[in-house]
């Protein structure tokens, strides 16, 4: 058996692992690359391996950088089935389509504006390929074993990021072997979702390290929320976050209502603008027994949240001259109706933008944190006055610290580990952690390194 590294090496997205024997080809993730644009053109290059050849692609879970190719993938010849989990296959439906619906929108705006050097800006794919790619999808539970290609038996274990995210635990009875892709993989004290199962076996471990470099603040997020929205309705300014639409999302209107109704901060008005992150926000609260919140606590979210629906009254609020949060897609400012409010928001001082994540290098979250006095949207240069914000520690991913924890947790005695999807120091740090904690033989593989397991 062997292992190629097709995507998320030096950097945290365009997951993509390929695992084949003679016979077959097991596709892991098949993600979208975001960030800087010398990024952002991988997702145009042809396919590392003729998608006709790939029998089967499994799903650590359904962020865009892990799930969003496959419209793409299957456009250009792959015939098999996807396989995820119950959660990750519902998400999958709203996010893909909006993906598709996102792109084809961004490049009408762009070829109206004359903002691209393209003559006719073209999405990588449309509403109806995401459509298309749905119709392979095949979804199972946790701990359920099946066979996707022949001598690959596959379950799936909760990784604690978002709802449906999974460890990928792939056995090759050829090989007898075991190897384990991580996905992400969660807090062990996420406000909203439950911590990762430790691992109990794996020959082979392919390990994230989104935070391999660093802690999150210990600093109380709920109280930090609260300083920064009374501190902006006190000067009469507007909260904007941006937020991941599946998981970020409901874990902040969560915190915003509790901290509402605990009388921490004033009673404002809470928007919800983004038709994706409504629609993750109702999956997620059908499915509250995979997570902490009751269903009464998922009611409060839907009772006192104003949702956005429309186009029309997404322009209605970019008017607004009252305090409010507003939080919006997408989670690093890289598209979607945050975008306008971005601009609107950005160029006054009485205003507050707050991030709830990682932020890629090279995505205009990362930019905006890091002190840029301008960012480009649409072609122009808006000025920044508002103030900015990153509160990691609410963050889906575990830090270092949490990940060595979790690896603890299980028996693992792995023969090796790969450590992926982080930036390079990231990952270099994380390397060097796991061997200095465990011993164990631990390597960063580069882009399309390919090794025998």
């Amino acid at each position: 058996m062997e292992l190629q590294f097709l995507g998320a090496t030096g950097t945290v997205t365009g997951s993509r692992y390929l695992l084949s024997d003679d016979k077959h080809r097991l596709l892991v993730d098949c993600g979208m690359y975001q960030g800087v644009k010398t990024l952002r053109r991988r997702n145009w290059a042809e396919f590392p391996v003729d998608p006709h050849t790939i029998d089967a692609v499994v799903l650590t879970h359904a962020h865009i950088d892990h799930s969003g190719y496959l419209p793409a993938l299957i456009k250009n010849g792959f015939k098999g089935t996807i396989y995820c989990t119950k959660g990750t296959h519902e998400l999958c439906k709203v996010l893909l389509p909006d993906a598709g619906f996102l792109q084809e929108e961004d490049a009408k705006y762009a070829f109206r504006k004359k903002f691209s050097k393209h003559a006719k800006p073209e999405p990588l794919f449309t509403e109806k390929d995401a459509w298309e790619a749905l119709k392979h999808f095949q979804s199972l539970h946790y701990h359920e074993t099946f066979e996707p290609v022949r001598g690959f038996h596959v379950t799936f274990s909760p990784a604690g990021h978002i709802l449906g995210s999974s460890c990928v635990h792939v056995h090759h009875k050829a090989a007898d072997k075991t190897i384990v892709f991580s996905g992400d993989v969660g807090r062990q004290n996420d406000i909203i979702m439950r911590p990762p199962e430790p691992i109990q076996k794996a020959d082979v471990l392919v390990c994230e390290s989104t935070y391999g470099d660093r802690l999150h603040s210990e600093v109380d997020p709920e109280t930090e929320l609260a300083t920064i929205i009374k501190r902006t309705a006190g000067r009469g300014g507007i909260v904007l976050i941006p937020a991941f639409a599946v998981g970020r999302a409901q874990m902040l209107l969560y915190v915003i209502h509790k901290i509402m109704g605990e009388g921490r901060i004033p009673k404002l008005p809470v928007y919800l603008n983004s038709p994706m992150a409504i629609k993750a926000t109702e999956i997620f609260c059908r499915h509250h027994k995979e997570h902490k919140l009751t269903a009464e606590q998922c009611g409060t979210i839907d009772e006192n949240t104003k949702f956005v629906r429309k186009v029309e009254e997404s322009i209605e609020l970019d008017a607004a001259r009252y305090p409010c949060v507003i939080i919006s897609a997408s989670g690093m400012a890289s598209g979607g109706r945050v975008l306008h409010h971005l601009k609107t928001l950005l160029p006054n001082e009485r205003n507050s933008v707050v991030f709830a994540g990682f932020q890629a290098p090279g995505t205009r979250g990362d930019a905006l944190v890091n002190g840029a006095e301008s960012v480009k949207i649409h072609g122009e240069y808006w000025p920044v006055k508002a103030d900015v914000f990153n509160l990691d520690s609410l963050s889906a991913h575990g830090d270092y610290q949490e990940i060595l924890e979790w690896l603890e947790q299980g028996n693992l005695r792995p023969l090796k580990v790969y450590v992926t999807h982080g930036e390079l120091v990231a990952s270099d740090l994380m390397r060097r952690r796991i061997f200095e904690k465990f011993e164990w033989d631990v390597e960063v593989p580069e882009l399309f390194d390919e090794v025998k397991i």
